[in-house]
């Protein structure tokens, strides 16, 4: 597989960087946007954080709205919006809302976490542990509401507005769990690598052995995200990559970032040379063509450049 196979995507968490507050956070979230898209990233992606001192995101469909207006093209997505805290109604309406008014740009992509501590997460949604396990009956509900099918109390109940293109059905994850509701209710994969231990191949091998066809998703579709940390030399790479490792901790309570390359690595860092070639390897183990790219360096020209530079060399 070469380089120029590989497709490339922005997950962004919408960092607080540089004793900048939150407003200058979602700025320079929209300003990410609109660099990757005029770089060739397909898809910019945002994740849904609740009370994070560190964080300036926990409504990514707002944030969404306002980058789809400074856009053209790119893929617009939760990555992810939390399913356990919401009704499937209102996401479907939510997502749809979107699709209408940005066709064929967006993706809704689901998550079981809960998005921050305890005490936020029942202020939230009450109590988690069993909002969590409701998560079946909830994919089920908004698999029939993007297809029109769904039924409350024998009657017919419908998502709206109705897009030109509904929106593309995700499951993110780091373990088989999330794959596994993947595949049963036929949507695509995104293994987070960047977060897991787990040997992400294995993860991906069993969600498309698994897989159903839907029509959401006629065939299996997955995407790795992995932290990467890109530099004009590779020096200057590992000082970001340490630099990256500490915010990403001191970001998501209980992250650790380690770097290198291979099959459990969650941060690769180097050139764009160094990094191109194992994004190759990469693709190889893990069968796919598109990674997810999140970028923790903690100053946001040196992020932007980050992305920049690997999109030049691989695009």
């Amino acid at each position: 597989m070469s380089a120029g196979r590989i497709k490339l995507s922005v997950l962004d968490l919408v960092p607080v960087l540089e004793n900048k507050d939150d407003s200058y956070a979602l700025g320079q979230a929209a300003e990410l946007a609109v660099a990757a898209e005029r770089w060739g990233y397909e898809r910019y992606w945002v994740a849904e954080h609740h009370d994070m001192k560190h964080l300036a995101c926990p409504t990514p469909d707002v944030l969404l709205a306002h980058v789809g207006a400074r856009t053209k093209r790119i893929r617009l997505g939760s990555g992810a919006l939390l399913l356990p805290h919401y009704s499937p109604l209102k996401v479907a309406e939510t997502y749809r809302m979107l699709a209408s008014l940005y066709p064929g740009r967006i993706d809704l992509g689901l998550g079981r976490a809960p998005g921050g501590n305890a005490h936020v997460s029942m202020a939230l949604s009450g109590n988690f542990i069993e909002n969590v396990s409701k998560v079946p009956e909830k994919l089920r509900d908004l698999s029939a509401l993007l297809q029109d099918t769904y039924r409350y109390d024998g009657e017919k109940v419908g998502a709206r507005p109705q897009p030109p293109e509904q929106p593309e059905a995700w499951m993110l994850g780091t373990n088989k769990k999330s794959a596994e509701f993947a595949a049963v209710y036929g949507i695509g994969y995104v293994f987070g690598q960047f977060m897991s231990e787990t040997n992400g191949a294995a993860v991906l091998r069993s969600y498309r052995e698994a897989f159903i066809p839907s029509p959401l998703h006629q065939e299996a579709k997955a995407i790795v995200t992995i932290g990467v940390v890109c530099a004009e030399t590779e020096e200057e790479a590992v000082r970001l990559a340490a630099d990256s490792s500490i915010l990403f901790r001191q970001a998501v309570p209980g992250g650790e970032a380690t770097g290198g390359s291979g099959g459990n690595s969650k941060l690769l860092f180097g050139t764009p040379k160094q990094l191109a070639h194992q994004l190759e390897e990469l693709a190889i183990v893990y069968g796919v063509d598109e990674f997810m790219i999140v970028t923790s360096i903690p100053d946001y020209a040196k992020r932007l450049r980050s992305y920049e530079l690997l999109a030049r060399e691989i695009g």
